[in-house]
């Protein structure tokens, strides 16, 4: 129990470099990437579930443990809650027991998060994608393009963070790696070449459209109206579209991404999230967080940087992987 995952290094000598290269599954991954997290809650939670009973020790601090892993403080109240209730009723006095418990109200608190996208009943199907500079969205949009072509469909790009070339040019690096047309502009208005972008989906008979826009942050007012002026933009030639906004959100800043939540949705009615960077936080409970604050469907969550690291949300896969 809470043992961490380890892998016996494989004999070098022993063993052919095709047995060596084999590709982990995405389970195995996703129990790698959320090592970080896992080894902070492991060695702690062992020692508190020990005693074999839920008392006020145990409580307090499993508090501390949460809020420092970013549970926040209403997942962290309801948590404890449902321990207690649960340590009440099931009569709990065992290690096991009460881990099971745990993971349970934790299951409990993010399977309302778990809605994988539906892209039926309407073609294009035109995705909206928004977030921070740094949250790593345009590397997200390359991988969201090979997750929907190895679903059998058509994609193809927009280039609407024209504030920056470098964002461009990442762009149809990716579009080169994947074979997907991009549509872009060397400085053309972001709303543009989305709606230039759509019309050619349509008249190509393209499946997807992703479309990027520009990074920025939720107190630059300003550069949300215009992210806001895309939506209109895209409702223009699509009146019944965006068919999905999503933000991207950097696991990594914690509490702030609550923030950053809150305000795309204000500007642009965010109806899913794809967390990224998962693998490089000790502090996964944000996923807690945004159940019981700012409770949007996380469709993708990624975990490293090979371009299948980013895959649909699963509660059971996530709370499995934090609990070993």
């Amino acid at each position: 129990m809470f043992s961490f995952l380890k892998k016996s290094a494989p004999d070098s000598k022993a063993v052919a470099p095709a047995e060596a290269a084999a590709p982990l599954s995405w389970r195995d991954r996703l129990f790698k990437g959320l090592a970080k997290t896992r080894a902070q809650w492991g060695g702690k939670l062992k020692s508190l579930f020990a005693r074999g009973k839920v008392d006020d020790e145990l409580l307090e601090e499993l508090e501390t443990l949460l809020l420092t892993s970013d549970c926040g403080v209403e997942a962290t109240t309801h948590l404890l809650d449902e321990l207690k209730k649960a340590a009440k009723r099931d009569k709990l006095d065992t290690p096991e027991a009460i881990q099971k418990a745990l993971a349970d109200a934790l299951l409990e608190t993010l399977q309302p998060l778990e809605q994988p996208l539906d892209i039926s009943g309407h073609k294009p199907y035109v995705i909206m994608i928004a977030g921070v500079n740094g949250a790593g969205k345009t590397t997200s949009i390359g991988k969201l393009a090979k997750y929907f072509q190895n679903q059998g469909k058509s994609v193809l790009l927009a280039a609407g963070d024209t504030f920056r070339a470098a964002a461009r040019e990442q762009l149809e690096t990716w579009g080169e790696r994947n074979n997907v047309t991009v549509i872009s502009q060397d400085n053309g208005d972001p709303a543009a070449v989305i709606f230039d972008a759509i019309s050619a989906a349509k008249a190509r008979g393209i499946d997807i459209v992703l479309a990027d826009t520009a990074g920025r942050l939720p107190t630059q007012l300003h550069l949300m109206e215009e992210i806001a002026k895309v939506r209109r933009v895209i409702q223009k030639v699509d009146p019944s579209g965006p068919h999905e906004t999503l933000l991207v959100l950097d696991a990594n800043i914690g509490q702030n991404a609550l923030q950053q939540v809150k305000a795309f949705d204000k500007a642009i009615h965010v109806s899913g999230l794809v967390l990224t960077k998962l693998d490089g936080t000790a502090k996964g409970g944000v996923v807690t967080a945004i159940a019981r604050q700012c409770p949007k469907p996380i469709r993708f969550i990624g975990i490293g940087e090979q371009i299948d690291d980013l895959r649909p949300f699963s509660a059971k896969d996530f709370v499995d992987a934090l609990f070993d």
